[in-house]
Parts: structure tokens; sequence; C-alpha cells
């Protein structure tokens, strides 16, 4: 662990800098593999899905036979917490609808705006070592909500060619009925073209590993839109001595947890604070089932000093994480001032785990500093904003001859003659 006490502005950059994680010839890889799908459509998945999941599959689309067998094998505990992180999920996302924005700019002219959903969509769920059937709440959910009209859910399949039942069941739940053994590049590829099995969608939503984020953005070449550029999951605590250590510890260790490649920081006013905290970290840590992944993490962690709240903002607004836990005597000052966050918690009973998981707000979130212009994913980010006018002889009047002047300002005659014939007409009571 990192400790670093009093860091000056000028040193931030290097100091909160993201771990990077390369492979050679990733892009190469990529665009190799999505020119194969494009090409040869299924027979190109299930090659690379043998290839990188190790699991020959004789159809792509899972059945009705598979997910009644899967939501048998789930037990009621596991059901009724998904049951309640849905209802909450779906309650903070249901707030999220707003109604026609509608107003006259001038006597005449009458503009609104209207949210459509997008109709075609694709659910990117990780599977592997932690198979994320949260995702598919946080993705499903809003997406019903918003009147997603077709739902592609696509998720890596174990060596035996099934996938995770606990994410069969919670997309049943969510009443996604098109589902697909496909993970890796060739289902961002399949989603992009289109194959035999899998259709082709107009945005890719979903995490994944640096393969699957280099090819959601190769996805944005061919006219397919995604929710975010997606890194590391990264978490940011500010804390003092009201803190908890054990919690912020806790917190800490959640995030480490999900990846050798993570980030946490906890930048605190209390060099009493961070060394407490680093103590519990070495006494929890050691209990964790996924110590060696975290374990990594935690060895390029940062605990940084500074001092006082003031700075401790300036450098959060620096950082921009991905999540951001306020853990503080003075909550409101961090609450309001901080400008670059995917989502923030507030308050030592509020783990981000939370987030995660049941308290209703999405986890589908900037990493990479990208929270300091992305947001993370919402009700909106289902809806396209749509904007409509109507004009009455008396609103093209009104604004008539402000738009010839300004059409043949930029030299756009044919621009200003639509108007002027109108006017004209007008006049001559036409």
């Amino acid at each position: 662990m990192n400790k670093i006490y009093n860091p000056k502005p000028e040193t931030w950059s290097s100091i909160l800098e993201r771990p990077t994680k390369t492979v050679d010839d990733i892009e190469a890889t990529v665009k190799e593999i999505f020119k194969e799908v494009q090409k040869k459509g299924d027979s190109a998945v299930a090659k690379y899905t043998s290839i990188f999941d190790g699991a020959k599959i004789d159809t792509i689309e899972v059945s009705k036979a598979e997910i009644d067998q899967a939501i048998a094998s789930i037990s009621i505990e596991l059901k009724e917490a998904i049951s309640l992180a849905k209802s909450n999920i779906k309650k903070f996302h249901t707030a999220q609808k707003t109604n026609r924005v509608s107003v006259e700019t001038i006597e005449g002219v009458k503009c609104w705006q209207e949210k459509r959903p997008i109709q075609k969509i694709g659910l990117y769920i990780p599977g592997g070592t932690a198979p994320l059937f949260s995702t598919v709440l946080m993705l499903a959910v809003p997406a019903k909500i918003a009147g997603c009209n077709e739902i592609v859910l696509c998720s890596p399949p174990d060596k035996n060619g099934n996938i995770n039942p606990a994410i069969l069941y919670a997309a049943n739940l969510c009443g996604i009925t098109k589902i697909l053994k496909v993970g890796g590049i060739q289902a961002i590829a399949g989603m992009t073209f289109g194959t035999e099995t899998i259709p082709k969608v107009y945005k890719i939503f979903g995490p994944g590993n640096q393969f699957v984020t280099v090819a959601k953005q190769l996805a944005t070449q061919f006219g397919v839109a995604i929710d975010m550029p997606a890194g590391p999951s990264e978490l940011l605590i500010v804390a003092d001595d009201t803190a908890i250590p054990a919690f912020v510890a806790s917190d800490l260790l959640s995030q480490a947890e999900h990846g050798a490649d993570s980030q946490v920081i906890l930048v605190s006013t209390s060099r009493k604070l961070i060394d407490a905290v680093e103590t519990e970290i070495q006494i929890q840590m050691d209990l964790l089932p996924r110590k060696a992944i975290a374990e990594k993490a935690i060895a390029n962690s940062k605990l940084i000093f500074v001092e006082n709240d003031t700075i401790a903002l300036e450098l959060i607004n620096e950082y921009g994480p991905e999540h951001f836990i306020i853990c503080s005597e003075y909550d409101d000052f961090y609450s309001n001032g901080v400008q670059n966050a995917g989502s923030v918690f507030i308050g030592n009973y509020t783990p981000e785990s939370a987030g995660d998981y049941a308290s209703g707000t999405n986890h589908t979130l900037p990493t990479n500093g990208y929270a300091k212009n992305y947001s993370g994913v919402n009700l909106n980010s289902f809806t396209k904003a749509m904007t409509f006018q109507k004009i009455t002889k008396i609103g093209i009047q009104n604004i008539g001859k402000a738009i010839e002047i300004m059409a043949e300002a930029e030299g756009l005659q044919a621009h200003k003659n639509a108007v002027t014939l109108r006017l004209k007409a007008i006049e001559d009571g036409k």
C-alpha cells in the first residue's frame, strides 16, 4: 500500500494515474474477430466461443427448458433478494420519467420535446469468476421502463455450454426472452452486425474486460451506440475521524476484489484514521475467498493524507472517481462540492455495495476519469430526445425576417427562399 502525505497539486496527475494493463495487438485481434463474425456469422461466433470459453455449443440461444432449470435451481433466499433489488431499481428509474416539455417561443411558434425508446438494445453480462446477474437488473429494468421493444442479452457460457443460473433467472424475471450463449469480442461483434441467431442492435450496454471495451468502441464505427467507455472498477473514499475504520477498509476491499487492476483510494485529513484503515485492511483481506485478487489491487492502492477538506475536494474532482464514498463530519461540503463522480455514497452506513445491488441506483458507471464528462446509466440512456415544432402564419411572420437575414449571411439562398415564398404567399393572401 502506498501512503502519500500532503501531495502537491502538480504531482496529483501522476499520483492518481490509473493502473493500465496492456495486451499485445488487442485492437488487431478485435478487428480480426469483427471481420470474421461479419462475414461468417454464427459459425464464427461458435468458433471463438470454443477458443475463448472452452465451450462447444450446438445452439447459441438459450432454450425455455434451460431457463426453467435455472429457475428451479435458485434458492428462495436469492430469489427474494433479487426481487427486493429489482423493486428498488424499478422505483428509482421509474421516478426518472419526464413529461413532454413544451413552450411557445414566440407567438405562433410552438416547440416541444418528447422521449422515444431506443427500439433495439443489446445487454452484455459478464460471466466467469463473478457472474454479474445484478447487472441484468441494472440494465433490463430501465430498458423495460423506457419501452425498448427488442432486448437481446449476451453472456459467456461455462465449459459445459451453460450460462450461470442466476443470470438466466434475473433475465427471465425482467422479461428478457432473447438470451444468447456468447461472450467477449464475438458477442459485441454479433450484436453489431447481426448473425443468423444474434439480432443486430442499435445500442450496446454492459461492462466487460479490456477486450469487450475495445470491441464496444469499435462497434461505434459501424453505427452502433454504446453506454460509455469503461475500464477497471474504482473507488475513492474521503474520511475523517468520524469514519469507522473497519467500514472504510471493507469498502476499499469490496472494490479491490473486482480485479487485480481495480483501483481504490482513501483520502483523509486524519493520519490516525489512515493507519487504522491500513491495519483493518490486512485483517479483513486474509478472510476473503478472492484474497489473491484483492491483494494485487491493494498493493497499488493509495492512502493519501491532506491538510484540509478544501484540498481533498479539489483532489477528488481532479480524479473523478467511479464510486465516491463520503464519511466525514462535513458531508454536505463534499456532496455539494463534488463535480466529478459516477455515484456518491454518504455516511458510515452507506456502503458502495448497496449501490451495486439493492438501493435502487444504477451500478453501470463511468470509470477511468470519464465521470468528468459521462453520466452513469439511467433511464435516459435507453431513450432518445426528439424535438417537434409547429408554426402558424403569424409564427412564420414573427421569425421569418430573422431567418432570411441569417440564411443570407451564411450564403444559403435556398434556406432563405423557403421562408420568403411563405411570407409572400401570406402577403398575397394565398
